[in-house]
């Protein structure tokens, strides 16, 4: 069993009141929720820290609490909240991020599966392949690379591996073959480990790479990753996805 733990921070730059935002008649931070209850979670609950997200919950049945507002990330809020709820160090918690919508529920159960089943993992989390040159090149698109057994070595903004032989001839096309692999920002965590995280300090190569699991590698903690097939459906940054989702749900009714 495992608990879903959603994050939900009232403040956007680019969507702001983003949890609140109406997705056919009801918040997207509840939509949210639903989806992670049709992954068989044994409790799913929004961590918030903003009073309007907590009462949009609770009118629509959905367990909630407060954290502070002062958390540098998304994982001290979850620290927060796990030790708020009183999880037991060796259970799994799955943090299901409070803008998607979309989130297949079976792949919010795959980790929790995945991670339980590496017990010498602290966090388990998703990749999926990429075969589009402008993906491969783009900073923004976070990039890991696995070892034999599935576990991550590094987490990079940079093309990495980097096919030495078939870039220095042009970039317009990838290899066949290359490992190259998108970070999906999925992740399951060992409540032992979240009550940790806060303790330790920042490492340089997270700060250099804005990119806050490589903490994790840095102090020795093994991440378990897994490779999916296809796309996972993106989550709502703007005006123009919310849009899109609210077309879909309206869709399906």
């Amino acid at each position: 069993m495992f608990t879903v733990l959603i994050p939900a921070r009232y403040a956007s730059t680019r969507l702001p009141g983003k949890p609140l935002a109406d997705i056919a008649g009801k918040p997207m931070v509840v939509r949210v929720a639903e989806r992670s209850r049709a992954s068989g979670a044994a409790r799913v609950v929004v961590a918030t820290d903003d009073e309007r997200v907590l009462r949009a919950c609770e009118a629509h049945r959905v367990e909630a609490l407060m954290t502070r507002d002062d958390h540098p990330t998304g994982t001290d809020r979850l620290a927060e909240a796990a030790a708020a709820l009183a999880l037991p160090p060796e259970a799994i918690v799955v943090n299901v991020q409070g803008d998607e919508p979309l989130l297949a529920a079976s792949l919010i159960e795959r980790m929790a599966t995945l991670l339980a089943r590496h017990g010498d993992a602290s966090i388990a989390t998703a990749c999926h392949a990429i075969d589009d040159p402008s993906e491969a090149f783009n900073p923004n698109v976070v990039k890991v690379v696995r070892d034999a057994h599935g576990y991550a070595l590094y987490f990079s903004r940079a093309t990495i591996p980097w096919a030495r032989d078939a870039f220095a001839s042009g970039r317009g096309a990838l290899p066949p073959g290359l490992p190259l692999y998108r970070h999906y920002g999925l992740y399951a965590y060992r409540v032992a480990f979240l009550e940790r995280y806060p303790t330790l300090p920042p490492a340089p190569i997270e700060r250099f790479e804005a990119l806050e699991q490589l903490r994790a590698l840095w102090h020795g903690h093994r991440i378990v990753v897994d490779v999916t097939d296809g796309t996972p459906a993106p989550g709502v940054d703007t005006p123009e996805d919310l849009e899109r989702v609210r077309a879909i749900y309206e869709a399906e009714r």
